[in-house]
């Protein structure tokens, strides 16, 4: 997986590419920890994610905690296979999905 990050401002902006699942999700959880702490918001861009494992569900949801006080999260540009998971897990009643 390729992850892309940039700062709007004080928003986090997160690309991911490839498969997020039990390989790859340490990967983010690492990469989230390290640039969210400045964040206010937090902008995930799923256009390009294939994949996403119950390992990046879990990443997700730390995630969605860690910025509820902050601002927000949001994930982007969610394919059907993503969505579909979203559906199946409650995720997509959690998440703000655009």
């Amino acid at each position: 997986m390729t992850i892309n990050k940039n700062y709007d401002g004080s928003t986090l902006n997160v690309a991911l590419e490839g498969r997020l699942d039990t390989t790859t999700a340490p990967d983010l959880e690492r990469e989230l920890k390290e640039d969210m702490d400045g964040a206010t918001a937090l902008v995930l861009d799923f256009s390009k994610l294939d994949y996403i494992s119950s390992a990046g569900l879990r990443v997700l949801l730390s995630a969605h905690k860690a910025m509820a006080g902050k601002g927000g999260m949001k994930v982007t540009h969610v394919n059907e296979i993503v969505n579909e998971v979203f559906d199946v897990t409650g995720f997509a009643d959690i998440l703000t999905i655009e």
